[in-house]
């Protein structure tokens, strides 16, 4: 066949010497090229990728095609454009900004490449951990700690790409080998610039390190209680109740105070307290309370006390403790006890409840001094 034949070293010299006749050209030329080239090769491997796929799962190509797909859809122009320019550089000799434009957009897209690769193997690591149970203690710190360290390599991936990304330009390239080379003058530059983010960054490896928090810890800072949704490098995303979230410095998990119901376990008491009349009959309602939650799926099974905790000139406080598994069950199984508490006094002892009681006395009887009084007036 006649293409069979075509001579592929004779067309590449005449593209090659028409470059130099047309170096204004060159560059949108070879651009152009490229594109095509990488759209062709995102084509291909979008296909493959898709056949694998129909013949059975693959949890692999698929997390890459869903978060590396359009960082690989940049990255294949910039490569073959890269190759290109390399191969014409005679060519572009009068022209470099082609190729110094080819390795800026090769460096960005390796940059974005690798970050996203990174979640990939992320997301590898840490499949089948489900962090939603608070009983999984050890599985919420495995979490948290390969999501920081992902975290943090993308930093360095970023700052090393953006320090070879300055050795493209004459005026950027002292700037990038020192940042490259002299630990000293960035940790300089570092300590009077960006204190704080040195600050959150060496917080959030103590973090990572000592476990403080974990990703779905339950917390209550600031007056309100939620869960640890993301700990970033700089910051700590809250998961309000409402969903609200709250986003607090990583320092202020350092710096200050705050409760962490989830430390060590996630197994919580859950006091109920009642206000009831003297009358109450506190045996009854002892028996009451147990009969409900014994076997309640809320409970489980290690704490019940019913006791009168105060007494008050009106009131007695009878205070329900009780535990459960987490926090949010906890929250649920006092409600429930709150509830069908109040429903049993007002229906089986509603004396019980709280009242208030006015005495009427009548004043001609209410002492016999003040009745004889009355009767025999002193004489003027």
């Amino acid at each position: 066949m006649e293409w069979m034949d075509f001579n592929w070293t004779d067309a590449y010299t005449d593209f090659s010497r028409w470059l130099r006749q047309n170096k204004e050209f060159s560059g949108w030329v070879l651009f152009g090229i490229s594109i095509v080239a990488g759209l062709l090769i995102n084509f291909l491997v979008t296909q493959i990728v898709r056949f694998i796929l129909r013949r059975g799962q693959h949890e692999v190509l698929g997390l890459l095609r869903l978060h590396v797909r359009n960082a690989f859809y940049v990255f294949s122009p910039t490569l073959c454009f890269l190759i290109l320019t390399n191969l014409q550089r005679r060519a572009l000799i009068r022209h470099p900004i082609a190729t110094t434009l080819a390795e800026i957009f090769f460096i960005v897209a390796c940059i974005w490449l690798a970050i996203r690769i990174l979640k990939v193997v992320e997301l590898l690591l840490i499949r089948g951990y489900d962090t939603s149970q608070d009983t999984q203690l050890h599985i919420r710190k495995y979490v948290t700690q390969i999501k920081f360290v992902r975290r943090l390599v993308a930093t360095g991936v970023v700052v090393i790409g953006f320090s070879i990304l300055l050795l493209s330009f004459q005026g950027g390239r002292k700037v990038g080998l020192s940042i490259l080379t002299s630990a000293g003058i960035v940790s300089v530059v570092i300590g009077f610039a960006a204190q704080r983010t040195l600050a959150n960054l060496l917080a959030g490896i103590q973090i990572a390190l000592n476990q403080q928090i974990r990703v779905d810890d339950v917390v209550v800072v600031e007056n309100e209680w939620g869960r640890i949704e993301e700990i970033n490098l700089t910051n700590v995303v809250v998961r309000l109740w409402d969903r609200r979230r709250l986003i607090l410095p990583i320092t202020y998990f350092v710096e200050k105070p705050f409760q962490n119901w989830t430390r060590s376990q996630a197994s919580v008491l859950g006091a109920v307290m009642l206000y009831l009349d003297y009358r109450v009959p506190v045996d009854k309602l002892r028996h009451k309370c147990r009969e409900l939650v014994e076997d309640h799926p809320l409970w489980d099974g290690e704490v019940l006390t019913v006791q009168v905790t105060d007494t008050m000139p009106d009131c007695i406080q009878v205070r329900v403790l009780v535990s459960a598994r987490n926090s949010g069950e906890a929250f649920d199984l006092r409600c429930l006890i709150r509830e069908a508490m109040i429903e049993y006094l007002r229906e089986e002892h509603p004396e019980s409840l709280p009242q208030t009681r006015l005495q009427f006395v009548d004043a001609s009887t209410s002492s016999p001094d003040k009745k004889e009084a009355q009767e025999n007036p002193p004489a003027l």
